[in-house]
This record gives C-alpha cells, structure tokens and sequence, in this order.
C-alpha cells in the first residue's frame, strides 16, 4: 500500500497566519480612515470659527457705520459700544477678544479678533479686517 500525504495537512497553519496578517492590514487601514475623519472635522470646526469671526468683524464695522456723523462728516469709532460689541460675540467664538483700533486721521479701523484655538489646529487663530469710512477723525 502507497502512503498518500494530503496537501491539505501540511498548510493548516499557513490559512491561521494569512487571517491574521488581513486583520492587522484591514485595522490599519480603518485607522487611518478615522484620522481623516477626525482632521475634516477639525477643518471644519476651524473654519466655523473663522466664518464666525468674519461676521463679527463685520458687525463691527456695521456698528461704525451707525455712530458716523454725517452732518459735520465725522467717524467716532465704537465708544462705548466696543465692550458690548466684544460680549455679543463671546458667546459664538470661545475665547474671543476683539479691538476697534482708528489707524489714522482719516477714519481708517483696524478690527482685530484673536479666539482659542481648535484642538489639533496649529498656531493662533487671528483676523484682521480693515475698513474705511468717509469722512475725518474729529
């Protein structure tokens, strides 16, 4: 009698290894697919934030607009309406703090922001929005 040796035996364990190398290959990969996810939400967080700045700079320079004189064609600046101005956008923009600063005698504000920045974004979030209304400082 001829002895036959199966194929079948002699590969039992390979199956055992190649199931586990797929494994670590398909773990890896979704890792990587949740890194993505997590950095598209940090984007998308980030750029919330900078759209939201946007606005309230945008508001700002609303709010000069209302307090311009244009009887005598002269520019106030925000007064005292700069802290309320400030606080009104606290509440959108964790860690916000904002100026109105007159940049010249021509009526030309600087409107800076500065927030907290987003988990994983790097440097300090900042705006600096610019506007000119016609007229002169008094």
């Amino acid at each position: 009698m001829r002895k036959e040796r199966c194929a079948f035996s002699q590969q039992s364990g390979f199956s055992l290894i190649e199931a586990l190398v797929a494994l670590l290959v398909l773990s890896i990969g979704l890792l990587g697919a949740a890194a993505m996810q997590l950095k598209a939400l940090q984007g998308a967080q980030s750029g919330y934030q900078r759209a939201v700045a946007s606005l309230a700079a945008q508001d700002a320079v609303e709010r000069l607009w209302a307090q311009l004189d244009s009887e005598h064609n002269e520019c106030h600046g925000l007064a005292g309406e700069a802290a309320e101005w400030e606080q009104l956008w606290q509440d959108s923009i964790p860690g916000l703090s904002g100026t109105v600063e007159s940049a010249t005698d021509d009526c030309t504000f600087h409107i800076v922001l500065a927030w907290e920045a987003s988990p994983g974004s790097a440097g300090e979030p900042r705006l600096v929005y610019t506007a000119k209304l016609p007229g002169s400082r008094p």
